[in-house]
């Protein structure tokens, strides 16, 4: 039992990026607006690593832990940066096709699911439904 234990707690955490992820991850992010003004301060891979934290969590943007990824605004402005600027999909897409390398992906196998429902287009106004509201019956009390 104790050596289970001891696997798991050398297990990186989920958001933790190994140095294989961040070594194809680090070309793809884009270099800075412009040369000229303030040096880029932030640790990169500390703030992908909130990034990440966020996405996998779940957690609020504004609750990620400022100790251990940096300011929350700071990481959200650099997750948006690099959805415009495609990192996420491009790393998305290196992996699929790293993966596909290794074990093969039946490319020729598709899904898709949704529920489609007609637009209301005309103007007629909605039927209200009534509500069933618990009548005020005297109580045997009163």
């Amino acid at each position: 039992m104790n050596q289970d234990r001891s696997v798991i707690e050398r297990q990186p955490a989920s958001w933790q990026l190994p140095d294989e992820v961040w070594a194809a991850m680090e070309p793809l992010i884009p270099p800075r607006k412009s040369p000229e003004g303030r040096p880029r301060t932030v640790d990169l891979r500390r703030i992908t690593e909130g990034i990440f934290f966020v996405l996998r969590t779940g957690i609020q943007w504004q609750a990620v832990p400022r100790e251990r990824f940096g300011p929350p605004s700071t990481v959200y402005y650099y997750f948006r940066r690099w959805v415009d600027a495609g990192v996420f999909k491009d790393l998305w897409t290196q992996a699929l096709a790293a993966y596909d390398d290794l074990h093969g992906l039946e490319w020729t196998w598709q899904s898709i699911d949704g529920a489609m429902t007609k637009a209301p287009l005309d103007r007629k106004p909605r039927v209200r439904t009534r509500r069933t509201v618990a009548s005020a019956v005297p109580s045997a009390a009163s």
